[in-house]
């Protein structure tokens, strides 16, 4: 009995994800992935600072687009590595090209969390509008956890939380199935996945810098963690 509720479980995933994956493709076709960058560059980049990504530094970033802030990483470690990793093939062809001739960066085409990254291998892992697309988030968010080293952070920015009425929307524009938990929700889950200093704020920026009203008024959602050390 256990097996057939995994291979339904199994099935439906396959579902979300084709779904998640037709439409970002479709982004990446039509240079949707540039205003993506566009729209959430503000946001991301003063997120992205936050983590304090060393010289030597290795960096992930899941659901990472057309491959931006694993730019950006790159240029913060040029003696470590930057890493991306997308369910959209599309979005990695076009990750790639962006990132043509940059040494130390690297993209996976893979449906996270399953993944063939090496555990325990990440000082920093960012996503940005990923985690409540996964149909078990606490099972993403330990997946996480393992990737990171002891000590590593991870940091997650969504704008689609449940305090964020205006957001809402986008479930019907995106069509994939997507969670609308609350803030403190999103905090209680990082805890049950094992993070420790979970901390959690709603990141506002000023008017001329949102490309989304909401960014200047209720904010972000950015929740982080760290992994235990030892």
């Amino acid at each position: 009995m256990k097996s057939f509720f995994d291979r339904l479980r199994r099935a439906r995933m396959e579902t979300e994800h084709a779904r998640t994956r037709t439409t970002f493709d479709a982004w990446a076709l039509d240079g949707r992935d540039s205003k993506m960058e566009t729209g959430h560059g503000p946001i991301a980049r003063r997120v992205f600072e936050s983590l304090h990504v060393a010289a030597d530094a290795r960096y992930l970033d899941i659901g990472c687009g057309n491959g931006y802030t694993v730019r950006w990483a790159a240029a913060a470690a040029p003696r470590g590595q930057a890493v991306g990793v997308d369910l959209s093939p599309q979005m990695i062809r076009r990750a790639r090209e962006l990132s043509a001739g940059i040494p130390n960066v690297m993209f996976h085409e893979a449906a996270f969390p399953d993944h063939e990254l090496p555990p325990a291998s990440f000082d920093a892992i960012f996503s940005m509008e990923v985690l409540y697309y996964f149909s078990d988030p606490v099972a993403a968010l330990r997946e996480i956890l393992g990737l990171l080293k002891p000590g590593g952070t991870f940091v997650s920015a969504i704008d689609l939380y449940r305090e964020n009425r205006l957001s809402h929307g986008w479930i019907n524009y995106v069509g994939a199935s997507m969670k609308i938990w609350s803030g403190r929700r999103w905090r209680r889950a990082f805890e049950r996945a094992g993070f420790t200093a979970v901390a959690q704020e709603r990141m506002v920026i000023p008017p001329k810098e949102a490309v989304e009203s909401w960014h200047a008024t209720v904010g972000c959602l950015v929740t982080s963690g760290r992994r235990p050390p030892g």
